[in-house]
């Protein structure tokens, strides 16, 4: 099996590519939504919201924790979780920036 390459691109572009697989699944699209709603819950909120297993919602979590677009802090025996404005502001704007680039492009394709 052929391995990635993510060496030869630039940081940034690894970046958009891993925001943009955060996006990939209509799953996380949901927990984030349901995050901004609420503000902050537990894995059980976001379980008995969406209504997939346990271990795949954790799942989703845990890859939004590692790009750092929510935070998780411990509560007792649960984990809270909310949105990590810093790193989601960050993300708007390196995704606006990419997704702008037609703005000053005014040549005429094909």
């Amino acid at each position: 099996m052929g391995l990635a390459k993510t060496e030869i691109f630039t940081d940034k572009q690894n970046e958009i590519a891993l925001f943009a697989k955060a996006f990939g699944h209509p799953a996380r699209v949901s927990i984030l939504q349901f995050l901004f709603k609420i503000d902050s819950c537990v894995c059980r909120d976001i379980v008995n919201e969406i209504g997939l297993a346990q271990p795949t919602i954790s799942q989703h979590l845990k890859e939004l924790k590692h790009l750092g677009l929510i935070k998780g802090n411990v509560e007792g025996t649960s984990v809270c979780y909310c949105i990590n404005e810093e790193k989601w502001a960050a993300m708007k704007s390196i995704m606006s920036e990419f997704l702008n680039q037609d703005a000053s492009n005014n040549s005429n394709c094909c």
